[in-house]
């Protein structure tokens, strides 16, 4: 299992909606609108980094407001 945080950038007043959204899609452990240089942010999980990329890119980067991910992978060292 993989888990990561998702950094999503979203356009001006979509935060809220953006956040419910991607809240609902299967793989997402929370999301919540915040401030500061990003307005969203995702913490989600795949059985594999290959799935994980699959979800940012098929899934959550195809929803309406979002103007930039970014993926970072949970390690335990």
């Amino acid at each position: 299992m993989v888990q990561a945080y998702i950094l999503i950038q979203t356009e001006v007043g979509k935060a809220s909606t953006v956040a419910d959204f991607i809240a609902k899609l299967p793989g997402i452990l929370h999301a919540e609108d915040v401030t500061g240089p990003y307005d969203v942010i995702v913490r989600a999980q795949a059985d594999s980094v290959d799935e994980l990329g699959r979800m940012v890119v098929a899934k959550i980067q195809k929803v309406d407001g979002i103007t930039r991910t970014l993926t970072c992978p949970i390690v335990h060292l």
